[in-house]
Formats: C-alpha cells, structure tokens, sequence
C-alpha cells in the first residue's frame, strides 16, 4: 500500500520519505545525516530504503544533510538543472552521488516520480507528483509564493497532498521579523499562508482529493492547531474523518505514517 512519512516539516528542515520498508524515495535531506538516519530508524526504515533523493531547491532547510546522507547511501540525486549546478558548484553534493536533471518521469521502486515548477524565491523550485506501486497519485508542494496554472493541473486527481501551510498572516504581520522578510515571505514568490492553503484544498477536495499533510510550517509564525482550524473551517461543508482526512507534518518525526 501506498505510504508517506513526513520525516521532518518546518522551516527549520524538511524531508519526506514516500515508499516502504523496502524501498522508497526521500524528497529534500533537510536536516543532518544523522537526524535523517534517526527518523527512518523510528518509522521502521533504514538509510539503505531511500533508493533515489529528489530536491525541490538549494536552500539549506531542504539541502542540509544531502551531501553526508547521499554520500552514506550513494543513490541518485535528481533536481533541476539549476538547483544541482548551484548545489555542485557550492559542494553540496558527494561526488559519490550521480547527478540527473529531472525533465520527464523518473522510474524507482516501481513509482514514477514527474516534477512540476513553483514559484520561489531560489535558482530553480519545483513539487513532485508521485504515482506510486499501487496506482495511486500523491504529491508535494512546499515553499510557493501562489499556485500557478502548472502547480494547480499537478495536484488535481492526487488521492494525497502535502501542501505547505507556512503561516498565518496576521502571526506574520504583528510579528518580530523585520519588514523585509515580511515582504518576503508574502510575496509572490514567497510562501503559501494558511488561508491560500486553505482555499486550494477546497479545491482538490471537490476534485476528489482525500488525504491532506499541511507541511513546512514557520515556528515563529504559524501554530499546528491555527493551521488545522483555518482549514478546516474552508472545509464546513464536508465531514472530517468522512469526507476528508487532514493532518499536520510534524517538525521533527516521532513516527507516524499516512496510508492512502
């Protein structure tokens, strides 16, 4: 059965692992080597489980142990061209490791894995869209300032979607950050609020989506239960635990798996 384990969600780090106990991909190595390898541990999985590492862009919360975990396991690394050029040119990536442009889908563990463009403030961002062993569809969509036309056609008619909810606005307006990041994170090519969130899983729900992950979530700017209120007052109509299930991506794993 189809499985995703959001291992660590945050603006502090983030890496998600879609697959099972005997082989599976891992979406950005955001956090240590050896936090990565303590997370699989806890859900039952090892290093050697991760088969292919797919990065959605250079910064450091989604690039941070790629280098020591990929040269541990010497997998493929995919990306866009201009994320792995910046990441090979700033020695971000263990020679050990082949390199590959992602341009059409990607073959592993009997999953195809495409990649679709979001808008960020980095050299090169993009989602996945996952279609796994057991015909199902899943994907991953954090740090975007909006959804475009390409982001929103990826995500309908995924059964699950990891969708970043980063932070509640009015958190983010009264709070300490200076003007700048503010602008920042609101900007277009900034990140998705809770509200923005909110409103494209009422969206998908329509579209039949079912399982929803709220992901990279800002410690200084959201809360889980702010987050999973917003949405779930987008989604009145419909009956959670029925209709729709809905989650938060913790922080930092202490296991927990999604079956869809």
């Amino acid at each position: 059965m189809a499985r995703i384990y959001p291992l660590f969600s945050s603006s502090q780090g983030n890496a998600t692992f879609i697959g099972t106990e005997k082989g599976g991909i891992l979406i950005d190595a955001g956090v240590s080597c050896k936090k990565l390898c303590e997370a699989l541990k806890v859900n039952k999985l090892t290093p050697e489980s991760v088969k292919a590492i797919f990065i959605t862009h250079e910064h450091s919360d989604h690039i941070k142990g790629l280098k020591v975990f990929g040269s541990k396991i010497n997998c493929p690394i995919y990306g866009k061209k201009q994320s792995l050029e910046f990441l090979i040119r700033e020695d971000k990536i263990s020679p050990k490791n082949p390199v590959m442009e992602i341009t059409k889908s990607i073959s592993v563990c009997g999953m195809e894995v495409s990649a679709f463009n979001t808008p960020h403030d980095s050299v090169a961002s993009c989602g996945y869209r996952v279609h796994t062993a057991d015909y199902k569809y899943c994907a991953v969509c954090t740090d975007l300032g909006h959804i475009t036309p390409e982001v929103e056609n990826a995500l309908m008619g995924c059964r699950l979607v990891l969708l970043e909810s980063n932070y509640d606005e009015n958190m983010l307006r009264t709070g300490d950050y200076p003007l700048s990041i503010k602008q920042r994170i609101l900007s277009m090519n900034g990140h998705l609020s809770n509200d923005e969130c909110a409103s494209q899983i009422r969206k998908l729900i329509k579209k039949g989506t079912k399982y929803f992950v709220l992901g990279h979530l800002s410690p200084e700017n959201n809360r889980p239960q702010i987050a999973d209120r917003t949405v779930q007052l987008a989604l009145s109509k419909y009956k959670r635990n029925v209709d729709y299930m809905l989650g938060v991506a913790p922080k930092e794993t202490k296991g927990g798996v999604v079956i869809f």
